[in-house]
């Protein structure tokens, strides 16, 4: 009888053990990871602009723990994206570019007349590698890409690295078709004509997430925007004409960078159209988390991939205090908004200055889902949720390696940054600049010729793991002409820059009208 009894107790906490740990597999967070292609450091209201308006990713920001000191892995897109796949530094991953640039000879190409050849690099997501979406996916996670994906083409898309549903992610790095259906998107179906690319990747992770409530999942909404070509409606684009108006438009719009003119204000209002577009999308997604019942349970990140485009492609915004944007080797070009916001965590109006990378998502993620770190995956990444706890986490540095020269005007560079000491290697000429970025942010001040030892111990640490990683290096175009390159930056100085000014200010004239009925976001009936 004593043997039944015991057999009794024991089957029913085996049984309660086994209930409880469905519960516990049940319970695991939800995680929600946006990422914004383009959006730099001061593009939100939150992060002080005065112009564009977040209210929506502010309230992430407020409820959640702000890296004032957050990078992207890269100043362009698809090597900061794979580094956030990855956890790995661009220098041992490979993808060091933006995927589809000539590089080689090929380079020669684009006209720029630069003195280097940049190296050829990898092309597409390795398959080796075991991605974040892949080590969620392992324990259990239903996984969700909807957006930009541009980490390679078939056989190296969302689906084929650990997404179980991909809406919108192909190899594309713009919105072929724009941000209005028809959309031009193989892998998303049109919608009604003039439908917003952003509410339609906002209502498919509603969707998803409606679908898969009672299960842990795993979205990644990748946003388009604010890539160019830049894009909104009439009714947002006048109401940024009137605040751009209201808070004074200054004469001068340009002024000639190293290489390219760069955008002085933030007072372009069809990208802040964009940026409010993009910003309804995700207050959509939250409203839809809180009625859902899974606000308490869902961890939601936001970032972006690399600095505000000041110079090249559409000139859209401005990063000061930072300098520099999109491309560029300063901290305009990496620095990042950066929130994790953890329901559970009393994290609200807490900030953070320690420097942390795109790279650190992968073992964050896997730690606060308490699930195994991978370090020999997220070789470069380390996890950040000692610093959401309120501690600390083991000192060390931070590495970019950028042998391009960026369509933006920017330049074949390698960079370290460990403490406040941030050291730019340029690989044209082989000199270095330093700077103290707790006293001069804005990087007006090389420092190097102060410190000499200081640059000796970055180098130094820089280039071991650039030694150590099998990192590759531009070389001298053997065909380099210091003519035509200055035929062609002449060029820059007296025809892109006045057609700049002159598209700024029609772009806030009152009479302006892009006559394609707003991009297609006013369809004819026809």
């Amino acid at each position: 009888m004593k043997r039944i009894y015991i057999s009794l107790i024991l089957s029913f906490f085996c049984g309660f053990s086994g209930i409880c740990q469905k519960q516990k597999n049940t319970q695991r967070p939800n995680i929600l990871f946006i990422l914004a292609d383009d959006l730099g450091y001061t593009d939100l209201s939150c992060m002080g602009s005065k112009y564009y308006e977040t209210p929506n990713i502010d309230q992430i920001a407020s409820k959640g723990l702000v890296f004032t000191n957050g990078y992207a892995a890269s100043q362009v897109c698809s090597p900061s994206r794979a580094s956030i796949m990855t956890g790995k530094f661009t220098a041992r991953h490979d993808i060091t570019n933006i995927i589809g640039v000539p590089s080689g000879e090929a380079w020669r190409t684009r006209n720029r007349f630069s003195k280097m050849l940049p190296p050829e690099f990898t092309s597409n997501l390795p398959a080796k590698y075991i991605t974040l979406p892949e080590a969620m996916k392992a324990e259990g996670y239903t996984t969700f890409f909807a957006g930009k994906w541009h980490l390679g083409g078939k056989g190296f898309l969302p689906e084929d690295n650990g997404f179980d549903i991909n809406i919108g992610g192909w190899d594309a790095g713009s919105p072929k078709g724009g941000y209005f259906s028809p959309f031009a998107n193989p892998k998303l179906p049109d919608g009604p004509k003039g439908e917003d690319l952003q509410m339609r990747m906002a209502n498919e992770t509603v969707k998803f997430m409606k679908e898969n409530k009672d299960k842990p999942f795993f979205a990644y909404l990748s946003f388009y925007a604010v890539h160019e070509p830049i894009q909104s409606t009439e009714a947002l684009w006048e109401k940024y004409c009137d605040k751009a108006e209201k808070m004074g438009i200054s004469e001068q719009g340009f002024a000639i960078g190293q290489r390219l003119p760069y955008r002085l204000h933030q007072d372009n209002p069809v990208y802040a159209g964009l940026i409010e577009s993009m910003d309804d999308a995700v207050g959509i997604i939250l409203k839809k988390l809180k009625e859902l019942g899974l606000d308490k349970n869902t961890i939601v990140i936001f970032t972006s991939d690399n600095g505000g485009v000041t110079s090249g492609d559409n000139y859209s915004t401005n990063n000061a205090p930072l300098r520099g944007g999109k491309g560029n080797q300063w901290e305009g070009g990496v620095r990042e908004p950066y929130f994790i916001q953890v329901p559970w965590m009393n994290l609200a109006g807490k900030k953070s200055d320690v420097p942390v990378s795109g790279t650190d998502f992968y073992p964050t993620i896997l730690d606060l889902a308490g699930l195994p770190l991978r370090p020999e995956q997220h070789n470069d990444g380390v996890s950040l949720l000692p610093l959401l706890k309120g501690g600390k986490i083991a000192d060390r540095s931070l590495i970019w390696h950028y042998p391009h020269y960026g369509n933006q005007g920017g330049d074949p560079t390698s960079m370290i940054r460990r403490g406040n000491w941030k050291l730019i290697y340029y690989h044209e000429d082989g000199h270095q600049e330093l700077y103290n970025l707790k006293t001069d942010l804005s990087e007006t001040t090389d420092v190097s010729a102060k410190n000499l030892e200081k640059v000796k111990q970055l180098h130094t640490e820089l280039f071991d793991y650039l030694k150590k990683v099998g990192a590759k290096f531009p070389q001298k175009d053997p065909e380099y002409s210091e003519e035509a390159e200055k035929k062609y930056q002449l060029s820059v100085e007296h025809k892109i820059w006045p057609q700049l000014e002159k598209q700024r200010k029609d772009m806030l004239s009152p009479i302006f009208d892009p006559k394609n009925n707003w991009w297609g976001s006013k369809p004819t009936n026809d």
